[in-house]
């Protein structure tokens, strides 16, 4: 049985003008639902639908896995934030989107609730393609969920000696948490007079610096890896992990102690059957960040068919772009905010010596970089900054 909850749209029957329906509780979701209440009167109403009631700050995972934050810092409550923001919340997951007559079937608990919007907005991040690579599910570990950083920190607890690899897969998007967590295990294991037991290596499908900017900040990068005693092996496309050893698709092969992988991404499973997504599930929008072929729907965030990395920071600026433009066709005026693709990250040494650097996706100019305990700092410093502006 399929419950309706319906608004007549355009009426402005019950005070209701327009519905704006966001799907997604991460990164672009929350905070288009925040600027769309800012930028809208009381008398239009934002709705946003998650699966989870807990937010969870994705950038803290590493940290999380290391024992250096509690599981209470990567989360705070969703429903309670929003509601204070005038959004209404529904936990519940999409099933169904019917973007012709413009409705979302959400499920939750077993029962499924039908939601007509005006505009939608599809934050509904990315999913992990787990099976692409045979052998990655239950064999390597990964950091994409404060469930498996747990799980990845216990292992970490247990390991000694032998040979760590920590790396990422062909299609894998985010490579921040790969050296992030080399860096991690080497202080780790310098703490507990272990390093010298240990090798670590980072494997990676592209040449230093690749999703990083490039050549730019591929110097900065070696010296890191050199500084801390890991070793980089280029062009190594993973396709099989064994029991104790991780194959590559060009016949190489390296033996594991402890593994540590990010699987490949592939755009959710909500927008297959939809005509506004590629084949990989990824929403193709443009730069007002609109959802080609359709009308009333946007999407930012991780969903969206962009190119190269998917970083929160992104997210976040696609989520605002969107926002502005959602507001703009309620208020009659034409969408005219622009996103421009930019990289810009902090990979977090732990020490003296943190890299930042900022580029331009779309231009040629060469990358900005900086090195500097300050930038790990300042990363540290954007989570208990979100922190309380959700509080």
């Amino acid at each position: 049985m399929i419950l309706e909850l319906r608004s007549v749209r355009g009426t402005g029957l019950g005070g209701i003008m327009a519905e704006a329906l966001v799907l997604g509780g991460g990164f672009a979701g929350v905070v288009a639902a925040e600027s769309l209440a800012k930028r809208l009167g009381s008398e239009h109403r934002i709705t946003l639908v998650s699966l989870r009631r807990e937010f969870t700050f994705f950038p803290a995972l590493v940290r999380l896995a290391f024992g250096q934050c509690e599981l209470g810092d990567v989360f705070f409550n969703l429903d309670e934030a929003l509601e204070s923001r005038r959004i209404r919340f529904i936990q519940g997951e999409a099933t169904t989107l019917n973007p012709s007559e413009r409705y979302v079937v959400i499920a939750d608990g077993g029962v499924e609730r039908k939601v007509e919007y005006d505009y939608l907005l599809l934050a509904l991040g990315r999913s992990l393609a787990m099976d692409s690579v045979k052998g990655l599910s239950g064999r390597a570990h990964h950091l994409l969920s404060a469930g498996a950083a747990l799980r990845f920190g216990e292992a970490v607890k247990s390991f000694h000696e032998g040979h760590a690899v920590i790396g990422y897969c062909q299609d894998a998007r985010l490579a921040v948490p790969v050296y992030e967590t080399a860096f991690a295990l080497d202080r780790f294991l310098k703490r507990r007079r272990q390093r010298h037991q240990v090798r670590i290596t980072i494997v990676s499908p592209e040449k230093l610096g690749g999703q990083l900017g490039g050549a730019g900040v591929a110097t900065a990068l070696q010296t890191a890896l050199d500084e801390h005693d890991i070793e980089f092996k280029p062009d190594f496309p993973i396709d099989l992990v064994s029991e104790h050893e991780v194959w590559s698709s060009t016949g190489n092969r390296l033996g594991y102690d402890l593994l540590m992988l990010i699987p490949p991404f592939e755009g959710p499973g909500e927008t297959m059957y939809t005509g506004i997504a590629d084949v990989n599930n990824y929403v193709r929008v443009n730069l007002h960040m609109k959802a080609v072929g359709a009308e009333g729907i946007y999407a930012a965030g991780d969903c969206t068919d962009f190119l190269g990395p998917k970083m929160g920071h992104m997210a976040i600026l696609q989520g605002e772009v969107a926002a502005a433009n959602i507001a703009a066709e309620i208020q009659g005026r034409e969408p005219d905010a622009k996103y421009n693709h930019q990289l810009m990250l902090v990979i977090d040494e732990g020490g003296k010596d943190s890299i930042y650097l900022r580029k331009d996706l779309w231009e040629m100019s060469e990358a900005s970089i900086g090195k500097h305990r300050f930038w790990g700092w300042a990363k540290r410093l954007q989570k208990n900054y979100w922190e309380q502006l959700h509080s």
